[in-house]
């Protein structure tokens, strides 16, 4: 029994840490796609955001969020320890769970970078991703994952591996930046038309969105959290079928719709489609094929309204990340009471609001305090050169540029 526990103990680390590679992968992912629907001008810091997002949110959430998450502690939040002390596990290693949920909270992270893409200062935004992943994330994990259901008030709520806890949580918080941020430079016009701003390499774009759908697999198959039985073994497989299902039918769902709404197919909007199914059923990827289809059907549904519905509201997402982690994350969130019984729509519901107000609210606060002390939008005069010359003194594309 000791070797059967032993072995136990090994390949759920082991799926721990080799899922959370995967989602370490993403980050890729997220830098392609923003890099891809964004303007060359801005890639370098893009590029240089999405590195230094990742690096801040490891540190970050060692030192402060993984205690405040994990540690015990009272209903509101864990343990204000440093450095993982006093946490332990008897089934899996402590440093796998720690490298598995890390990269969560870097892709929470990940959201909103998308978001306040071309106009945003690099240290105003970093500072806001420290807060975020030390205090504001590991605060409102506590609620669901942690062990705590504050008071009660969270008793019930599911969300398998963070269609809420993860997703919506990176688009609360981008939308209080963004709404304090403001739009970019030429996108409505005084009648509050739309100008499109057409981003520079739509195949970067495309790999970007294949990097995260891999990643996927990761996210949602590792949180099935054992691998020592073969019932296990047969939970993860199925979990990366619906994955893979709920990718498949928002991207066909999203290409068949703006066939009809534009009698052209809308590569952006199909790979926002494929990434709207795979939030949708990351808050239940566990209730089978079918459940998943659908998941994903209504998200490509969602997706491609929830974009033409934020550019009239004039919110400038420049790569789609409110549509499709935000309200895809709350769809499919209030989803699983579809598919699961013992799961009411109330329940979901109230945990949506209440980790959406705690999130949004918090994230408020900081951004504003950032915004009225270092400020948090760059210069005028340096959006409309490309913040990369100003921030970072470096060209994407040197050789490309009118000095080359």
């Amino acid at each position: 029994m000791e070797n059967f526990a032993d072995v136990q103990y090994i390949l759920t680390s082991f799926l721990m840490l080799f899922a959370g590679a995967l989602v370490m992968w993403m980050a890729a992912g997220f830098a392609m796609l923003e890099a891809g629907l964004t303007r060359s001008k801005n890639s370098v810091v893009i590029l240089l955001k999405n590195m230094l997002l990742y690096a801040v949110s490891s540190i970050m959430f060692y030192l402060i969020g993984y205690n405040l998450m994990y540690g015990g502690g009272g209903s509101f939040m864990g343990d204000f320890n440093f450095v993982l002390n006093g946490i332990s596990y008897g089934d899996h290693s402590l440093m796998a769970d720690f490298f598995f949920q890390v990269v969560f909270v870097a892709t929470a992270a990940s959201v909103i970078s998308g978001v306040v893409a071309e106009r945003i200062k690099i240290w105003g935004f970093l500072i806001f991703v420290a807060v975020l992943t030390a205090v504001i994330y590991p605060i409102q994990g506590h609620w669901s994952w942690g062990g705590s259901s504050l008071g009660g008030l969270m008793e019930g709520f599911s969300d398998f591996a963070g269609s809420t806890v993860v997703h919506s949580v990176g688009g609360w918080a981008a939308l209080a930046g963004v709404l304090l941020l403001g739009a970019r430079q030429g996108k409505y016009n005084s009648r509050g038309q739309v100008n499109p701003i057409l981003g520079s390499s739509l195949p970067l774009a495309t790999l970007g969105t294949f990097i995260l759908w891999l990643g996927w697999f990761g996210f949602n198959g590792g949180s099935v959290l054992a691998m020592g039985t073969k019932e296990n073994v047969d939970s993860i497989a199925a979990v990366f079928a619906a994955t893979n299902m709920a990718a498949s039918f928002g991207a066909v769902t999203a290409a068949i719709l703006t066939q009809i709404l534009y009698k052209k197919v809308d590569l952006t909007m199909v790979l926002n489609g494929a990434l709207a199914g795979l939030v949708a059923v990351t808050a239940a990827p566990n209730m089978g094929m079918l459940a998943a289809s659908v998941d994903g059907f209504v998200a490509g549904i969602l997706v491609v309204f929830s974009i033409i519905f934020f550019d009239k509201l004039q919110i400038d997402d420049p790569v789609g990340a409110l549509s499709v982690h935000l309200v895809n994350g709350i769809w499919g969130t209030l989803a699983v009471s579809i598919w699961n019984p013992e799961v009411t729509f109330f329940m979901q519901l109230k945990g949506v609001l209440i980790v959406g107000l705690f999130t949004f609210s918090a994230s408020f606060i900081l951004w504003y305090l950032i915004k009225i002390s270092i400020g948090i939008r760059v210069d005028a005069k340096h959006e409309l050169d490309g913040v990369d010359v100003h921030e970072t003194g470096l060209e994407a594309y040197p050789e490309f540029s009118k000095k080359g």
